[in-house]
């Protein structure tokens, strides 16, 4: 600390009177006259003035912007407390931190989350060079694929699993590589894909849908975006990250129209704003020389929810069937249904504990006007608890829960499974051939 002007002077002073005489056991102060300072004197004083002033000036200043900085209770706070007390302080302090940061936080995934509206108009990629006819005859394909990251490598932690990223990019790809071989093997004259990424973290941000309309560039394309979250921060440590994924329809005939509608979700907010936004592709493909169509759904329904959920969701894919037969139109809704069809027996492949349970689709809910395709001669998915190769698999767990719902006017004349050990996918395609009636 720098003496005050007044302390230095008084030094000074004293130094220069010398007052005091000492004896044995007694100290007397020996009475002087002020004397006149001397002009040397006055100079010393003078030069005192000149550097200890402006030193008290900036104290002072100091001493007011402290005293401003901290109100009166952060100087209290900077008192010793009993421990009890800072402890409840830290707190409170660290609960109005944490209120601060998720409102913040929430704001932010409002403000970016994907809010489709519940009909879009869909952009027609490529270009399918066939016409459709009554009595035509043809193959339909629906395929989870996966988004190529769940091969029989994988399991998925939101299954029973440990794994969040599932797959290597060269692993992405080789799976790619395989779906497309089976697809130019069978081919297909419709193909209806569910879970393709585009350059999504899980996928190792590989563009999914690109690579496959690029190699079938003979057929028109849609895509529909179910799942798009700016970056899903779960599970701690190691994050699923940013997630750009949805279905897509592929046709070796002429689309007229595409659509994606919005389905129901029984998932409220926040968590819808990090879930999937469910929805149905709706491609028309006139039929040469009449007013008809045939009318592709392409779904991938809820796999977490309560059930509530797929409930709300087969009650309006209803809607939408009736609607188009209404019209007299051919109706074909394929995909992942994430149920079993309660027309369809499943009890060789019961469902264990500890693993995803499927839910139920109760035909008879839907009316007589509709035949439910599925075929239980072969798995059509495996379970993700663990990795299916190495496994044994007659322990495994299976299920039957992609397949066809077909409209009366269409003669089904087969619907086949292909077992292809879950290679590529958790799921197995499934192919059925049709023929239109006239």
């Amino acid at each position: 600390m720098v003496m005050k002007k007044n302390d230095i002077l008084k030094a000074v002073d004293t130094k220069k009177k010398g007052s005091k005489t000492t004896t044995k056991n007694k100290t007397t102060k020996k009475k002087t006259t002020p004397k006149k300072k001397t002009p040397v004197e006055k100079k010393v004083v003078k030069k005192i003035e000149e550097v200890v002033e402006p030193i008290e000036k900036e104290e002072v200043t100091e001493e007011k912007e402290i005293a401003n900085f901290f109100p009166k209770k952060e100087k209290e706070d900077m008192e010793i407390l009993p421990f009890k007390e800072r402890v409840k302080r830290f707190f409170i302090k660290l609960l109005i931190f944490l209120g601060i940061f998720i409102v913040v936080f929430l704001l932010f995934y409002y403000i970016v989350e994907y809010k489709p509206e519940k009909k879009e108009k869909l952009t027609i990629d490529g270009e399918g060079f066939y016409s459709l006819n009554v009595g035509d005859t043809f193959d339909i394909m629906t395929w989870n694929i996966g988004y190529g990251a769940l091969g029989d490598n994988a399991d998925f932690f939101m299954d029973g699993g440990e794994m969040v990223q599932t797959a290597t990019r060269d692993r992405v790809n080789s799976n790619l590589k395989a779906i497309r071989n089976k697809v130019e093997e069978t081919k297909p004259s419709i193909i209806l894909f569910q879970e393709v990424d585009k350059k999504s973290k899980r996928a190792n941000h590989v563009n999914e849908y690109s690579s496959l309309a690029n190699h079938f560039n003979n057929y028109s394309t849609v895509f529909a975006y179910n799942f798009k979250v700016l970056y899903l921060p779960y599970p701690i440590g190691d994050t699923i990250g940013n997630v750009n994924s949805g279905i897509s329809t592929f046709s070796k005939y002429t689309i007229e129209t595409a659509e994606r509608r919005q389905l129901p979700s029984s998932f409220i907010w926040p968590v819808s704003m990090f879930n999937l936004k469910r929805c149905a592709i709706i491609t028309r493909i006139p039929i040469k020389d009449t007013d008809k169509y045939l009318v592709v759904i392409n779904v991938h329904l809820d796999a977490y929810d309560n059930g509530k959920g797929k409930e709300a969701q087969n009650k309006e894919l209803l809607k939408l069937m009736n609607k188009e037969t209404g019209k007299g139109n051919y109706v074909i809704v394929g995909g992942d249904f994430n149920q079993n069809f309660s027309s369809v027996d499943t009890s060789m492949y019961p469902v264990g504990k500890d693993v995803w349970k499927p839910g139920e689709m109760k035909v008879e809910d839907l009316g007589e006007d509709w035949q439910f395709m599925m075929d239980n001669t072969t798995p059509s998915c495996r379970s993700l608890d663990k990795p299916y190769k190495n496994a044994d698999k007659d322990k495994f767990q299976y299920y039957v829960i992609d397949g066809f719902i077909v409209s009366r006017n269409i003669t089904v004349n087969s619907n086949t499974t292909q077992d292809l050990g879950f290679v590529a996918s958790d799921h197995n395609p499934i192919i059925m051939n049709v023929t239109l009636n006239s």
